[in-house]
């Protein structure tokens, strides 16, 4: 077993309250043993503190939800938000929304986003945190634009695109943690788990 990975708290079950599958993949990279609920809950879609405030608390609804019934499990709850300025990106809800987005994005610098919240009912443990990443966009006309979205499923992405799969295409550079763009943080997150001693 990778030692960075070994979990020294394995009797205190891990739960990553996300639906997302580049989640799961990512976090395997720290945890070697962890379970996936699915929060059942309605996301803002607005917030007073802008989209850093609205991932935040999207990140704490989830993890508050699946924590009510896993009080004595580490929850982790994740949501991610595409900004351009105060204009926020979220899932596009079908083909022609991501289409928009992706020519609203283009040759422009957006700021990727995503919350974090952890808890442990049990200990009283609940706290959040965000890490924030630029991504630019080359400029893209429609041909490219269809291009890239018959290569790529856009719906379940945030702003409509996804850095890992054919990024080339669109992404002309990006500054910061490129685990955040995919929708989470391993850097952030791994300091964090560290600090709590749950990896080592």
């Amino acid at each position: 077993m990778n030692e960075e990975k070994a979990n020294p708290k394995a009797q205190t079950p891990f739960i990553l309250a996300s639906a997302s599958a580049r989640r799961r993949e990512l976090l395997v990279e720290l945890l070697d043993d962890y379970q996936v609920t699915i929060a059942e809950v309605e996301e803002l879609s607005s917030h007073p503190g802008g989209p850093l405030g609205l991932v935040e608390a999207n990140a704490r609804l989830k993890a508050q939800a699946v924590s009510l019934e896993n009080q004595d499990a580490w929850v982790l709850g994740a949501d991610t938000l595409v900004a351009l300025g105060d204009e926020v990106f979220g899932k596009p809800v079908d083909m022609d929304d991501a289409f928009a987005m992706l020519r609203r994005l283009s040759g422009q610098t957006h700021r990727v986003s995503t919350g974090l919240c952890l808890i442990r009912s049990s200990a009283g443990f609940e706290e959040t945190r965000v890490a924030t990443s630029e991504v630019t966009f080359r400029e893209l006309n429609d041909s490219v634009i269809r291009e890239y979205l018959n290569a790529v499923n856009p719906l379940d992405k945030a702003g409509g695109y996804a850095m890992q799969t054919r990024g080339e295409m669109i992404v002309e550079r990006f500054a910061g943690s490129r685990s955040n763009v995919i929708g989470l943080p391993l850097e952030l997150l791994g300091d964090w788990l560290r600090d709590l001693g749950l990896i080592v």
